[in-house]
């Protein structure tokens, strides 16, 4: 029988997303058939056990979770905060459920918008890798206002940290003397990259909302609110992201 990558495996079995995985395997968390896994890359048969923490993995939850945080600000999108700062999480603001969930990509502490928390590792990976080309829409107040040659070089994309970033949208909503509203449409989701972007052209960031991840959209969603992933929604950002069958079954919080 063919083995699979370990990541792949635990990202379906929702314990986290392949970066993550890759992280928790460096620091000596996962273990195969009783042997520490210590290196990349590894591959596991439907067969082998393998613990994380000490702790046995389902190999795939009897159901997924798909939930749409409109994130306010001063939230945090990792699993454990720094030492010292108790700040409010995304999960905080979502019911407790059996299940773990973890945030599709992250948004920063100041930005407002769009989280999805499912514990549905492979659509996790796809929707926030770049080869996928899943586009999020943003809509940012900056200072200033850009001229044609600015807008042509954030569409063109620009490096960071020695990395270049791919091409990106970005169209003019309003302008006013000393700031403009605008719209950005991106497929990476790297570290602050939106903030970063428009600050390397100089123009900084004064308010940023992530408003749709691919056909999801925050229409009807208040900030700090959150519903279910309608199945119709489910199925189209599997169907985007390539996923055979186009769906998952999934489960309410609410019916609980």
């Amino acid at each position: 029988m063919d083995k699979i990558r370990i990541q792949k495996v635990l990202g379906a079995a929702g314990v986290a997303s392949r970066r993550t995985i890759e992280e928790m395997i460096v620091e000596g968390r996962i273990a195969v058939n009783g042997e520490l896994v210590t290196a990349l890359p590894c591959f596991v048969s439907p067969s082998d056990e393998i613990l994380v923490d000490g702790r046995l993995v389902r190999k795939r939850p009897q159901k997924f979770v798909y939930i749409l945080l409109n994130k306010p600000r001063g939230v945090v999108c990792t699993m454990d905060d720094h030492p010292g700062y108790n700040r409010p999480r995304a999960t905080d603001l979502i019911p407790r459920l059996a299940e773990r969930v973890y945030c599709v990509g992250r948004l920063d502490e100041d930005s407002t918008g769009l989280l999805i928390l499912t514990n549905d590792g492979e659509l996790t990976h796809r929707l926030t890798h770049p080869r996928y080309g899943i586009i999020k829409t943003y809509v940012a107040r900056v200072a200033g206002r850009l001229d044609a040659g600015e807008m042509e070089e954030f569409r063109r994309g620009m490096f960071l940290d020695l990395r270049r970033k791919g091409q990106a949208g970005i169209k003019v909503l309003r302008q006013a003397p000393a700031e403009s509203l605008l719209e950005v449409r991106v497929s990476e989701g790297r570290n602050r990259q939106v903030r970063r972007m428009l600050a390397r052209l100089g123009h900084n960031v004064r308010r940023l909302h992530r408003c749709s991840i691919g056909p999801v959209t925050d229409r009807g969603l208040k900030i700090g609110h959150w519903r279910n992933l309608a199945n119709e929604e489910v199925a189209a950002l599997r169907k985007l992201a390539g996923l055979a069958g186009g769906t998952a079954q999934g489960r309410n919080p609410k019916d609980e």
